[in-house]
């Protein structure tokens, strides 16, 4: 049998659609999956894609509370002085540091606009 026409409710495909490979349909499935969490996470509403991502935010806030408070847990204590000493490991790992020249940073002034009573302060003209 040779497919040469697919016919889906009630639309018709060239047989073409069926010659998808694995890694195309496993990348628009991961793709799916997510859009899903994005909207589920958006959404406020747990599901098994955003899942992971609302245990990591979990984990964030509670290595923020550590951070922000004299509570501490073994794995936020050990992610905190990770971070404390990356800043040094990225140094050594690039050799001397290098001075970056200083920019001056100009404040603009805010200028007050006369709006012409555009709000009905100018009531004395009529």
């Amino acid at each position: 049998m040779h497919v040469t026409k697919v016919l889906q409710d009630g639309s018709l495909f060239d047989a073409k659609v069926l010659d998808l490979s694995s890694a195309a349909i496993l990348h628009k499935f991961k793709g799916c999956v997510g859009v899903q969490a994005s909207l589920s996470l958006g959404a406020g509403f747990p599901t098994s894609a955003s899942a992971p991502h609302s245990l990591l935010n979990g984990f964030k806030n509670l290595v923020a509370a550590c951070a922000a408070s004299d509570y501490a847990f073994p794995q936020g204590t050990a992610l905190l002085e990770a971070a404390k000493n990356a800043p040094a490991a990225g140094a050594a790992a690039t050799g001397p540091a290098q001075a970056a020249p200083v920019e001056e940073v100009k404040k603009e002034e805010v200028e007050t606009v006369d709006m012409g009573g555009l709000f009905g302060g100018d009531d004395d003209e009529y």
